[in-house]
């Protein structure tokens, strides 16, 4: 992170951050849109890019995980699960997988730092069971700006 001007604090020029799941239609879709949020709500739009993408992508976005990110005001009924590349994952500073058995992402070659979160798998769920997921998820994002936040203080 570097100091601004003024007492906001962004995190360094250039910093991308991937989130990586099988499907790319539930967990990585959420933690891409929480980030998506934490960008906008701390000013670092220029600064900050986000990539999702899964190794072998649904067709959609997991109806559950809709619904339970509409209950906290974030609409994904227009995302669709795509395919990562290989380029977009070397070339992120942060590659953070779900916990899915990502096996086809394989860590050699990355520039960047590889996180696992091990989240429970939302497809399928009932609603209070995807809701404590998608709270997790939001609080591991939140912790990673604070986290890069507090590395260049």
């Amino acid at each position: 992170m570097t100091r601004t001007g003024t007492d906001e604090t962004t995190v360094q020029h250039g910093t991308t951050f991937a989130f990586v799941c099988v499907q790319n239609a539930g967990r990585s879709q959420m933690a891409t849109a929480f980030a998506e949020h934490e960008v906008a709500e701390r000013g670092l739009n220029d600064e900050i890019e986000i990539v999702t993408g899964g190794t072998r992508p649904a067709d959609h976005v997991h109806e559950e995980v809709i619904a339970t990110m509409r209950d906290v005001g974030i609409d994904l009924g227009d995302r669709v699960p795509r395919e990562v590349a290989f380029d977009e994952i070397r070339r992120a500073d942060y590659v953070i997988t779900m916990g899915c058995s990502a096996n086809d992402v394989c860590p050699a070659g990355w520039a960047g730092e590889n996180r696992d979160w091990a989240l429970d798998d939302p497809d399928g769920r009932d609603p209070e069971a995807v809701a404590e997921i998608r709270d997790e998820i939001e609080a591991r994002v939140r912790a990673l700006f604070d986290e890069l936040a507090a590395s260049d203080q």
